[in-house]
C-alpha cells in the first residue's frame, strides 16, 4: 500500500491539553470542512482547509460540546467516545461506542493492585449515545432556522434494543477491548426522511464474522424513534472481515468502504474492504451474510498508529486518521498528520 502524501490537522492549545489531536477515532469530509472527534471527549470538532480539491492542512479549529445542542445520558463533560461521525443532508450524525470499559493496569502498580483493577468494569452509560445534529451554517444547532432539529436516540442508546438480541445480548456488559459490544463507525445515507444508518461494530466479532446494525432513524418530538426494517426495529448483516472487526465506515458511490482491525487491544491487521451496493441496499433484499472485497492494506505500528477513521476526500482518494499517532507524526505542538491513500 503506497501513501500518496500527508495532510496535516492543526488543533488549538485546549484541544492539545485534551489530547483530543493523538485520539482521533472518527472522521467526515464535508466540502471544505472536515468533522473529527476524539475518543475521550463530548465534543465534535470543525478543521477547514483552503483547497478542498486538493487538501495540505486543515486549520481554524473549532469545538462543539453536544450537550448544547442533544440531551446526553451523561453529564455534560463525561466522556461520550465518540466512535463514527457521517453527514447526510442538513445533518451531521454521531455515535459513541456503547462500550463497558475495564480498568487499566499501570506499570506500577503491584499485582494485587493490578489484579483488582482488571476485576472492575464500569457500565460508562455516557456512552450511549446516537444522534442526529442539525447543522446551521456549518454550526451544530438545536434547530436551524428552516426547522431542522436535533435528535438522540433516547438514554439507553442501543442497549434497550438489543437486550434480547440472540447474538448480541450477550456481549452488552463485557468491555469493549474484551470483544464486547463497541460501536465503531456509522454511515447515514438516503434522503432526509428516507435515510438509513449502518453502524459497524468493532464487537463483539461471532467466530469470525462482524456485524453491522440497519436503522431507520426518524426524528419525532426531539427525540429519535426507530422506524421498522422488514418488521423490526433493526437488521443486522454479518461480514467476514478475516476474524476483524469494524473501525469505521465510509460511502463510495453505491458501496461501503469498510476500515477493518483487531476486536481486540491489539496492534494489526488493518485494512478496507469494498461492501458492493450496500449504500443502496433496499431493505426487502437485506441479507444476513454479505460478500465483501479487500481493497487495500493500512500501515500499523507497535503500540502505535492504530488507523480508526477513513473519509473520501474529492479526488477520490482516501483520509486515515490515527488513534495513539507514531511520533513522527507530531511535527510540531498541536499539528498531527493523516494519510492520504489512493484506492
Amino acid at each position: 500500500m503506497n501513501v500518496a502524501r500527508a495532510v496535516r490537522l492543526t488543533f488549538t492549545a485546549g484541544a492539545v491539553e485534551s489530547d483530543t489531536h493523538v485520539n482521533l477515532s472518527a472522521v467526515r469530509t464535508d466540502g471544505e470542512h472536515l468533522w473529527i472527534a476524539g475518543d475521550e471527549t463530548a465534543t465534535v470538532e470543525r478543521l477547514t482547509c483552503d483547497d478542498p480539491g486538493n487538501p495540505t492542512e486543515y486549520r481554524e479549529h473549532v469545538s462543539f460540546p453536544l450537550a448544547d445542542v442533544i440531551d446526553l445520558p451523561g453529564e455534560a463533560d463525561e466522556e461520550v467516545d465518540v466512535e463514527g461521525i457521517s453527514r447526510n443532508g442538513p445533518f451531521l450524525w454521531v455515535v459513541g461506542s456503547h462500550s463497558a470499559k475495564r480498568r487499566k493496569i499501570k506499570s506500577h502498580h503491584s499485582d494485587a493492585k493490578a489484579a483488582k483493577r482488571l476485576a472492575s468494569v464500569s457500565a460508562e452509560p455516557s456512552r450511549r449515545v446516537l444522534a442526529r445534529i442539525a447543522l446551521f451554517d456549518d454550526v451544530p444547532a438545536e434547530r436551524t432556522p428552516e426547522g431542522a432539529r436535533s435528535a438522540g436516540l433516547g438514554r439507553g442508546g442501543l442497549f434497550e434494543l438489543l437486550a434480547d438480541d440472540e447474538h448480541l445480548a450477550p456481549f452488552l456488559r463485557i468491555p469493549g477491548k474484551d470483544n464486547g459490544l463497541d460501536v465503531e463507525g456509522i454511515v447515514v445515507h438516503g434522503e432526509p426522511g428516507e435515510e438509513r444508518a449502518y453502524l459497524g461494530l468493532r464487537g463483539p466479532v461471532l467466530r469470525g464474522w462482524a456485524v453491522v446494525l440497519l436503522l431507520e432513524p426518524r426524528e419525532d418530538d426531539g427525540e429519535l424513534e426507530l422506524r421498522k426494517l422488514n418488521g423490526h426495529r433493526y437488521a443486522k448483516v454479518f461480514l467476514d472481515l478475516d476474524g476483524l472487526g469494524i473501525r469505521d465506515m465510509c460511502v463510495h458511490g453505491d458501496d461501503l468502504l469498510v476500515l477493518a482491525g483487531p476486536s481486540m487491544d491489539l496492534d494489526g491487521p488493518v485494512r478496507v474492504y469494498r461492501w458492493p451496493g450496500a449504500a443502496t441496499l433496499d431493505a426487502a433484499d437485506v441479507v444476513h451474510r454479505a460478500e465483501l472485497h479487500r481493497v487495500l492494506e493500512l500501515p500499523h505500528g507497535e503500540g502505535d498508529d492504530h488507523a480508526e477513521g477513513i473519509a473520501l476526500l474529492p479526488s477520490g482518494e482516501l483520509l486515515v486518521v490515527y488513534d495513539s499517532p507514531a511520533p513522527h507524526r507530531l511535527e510540531e505542538s498541536g499539528a498531527v498528520l493523516a494519510d492520504v491513500v489512493p484506492l
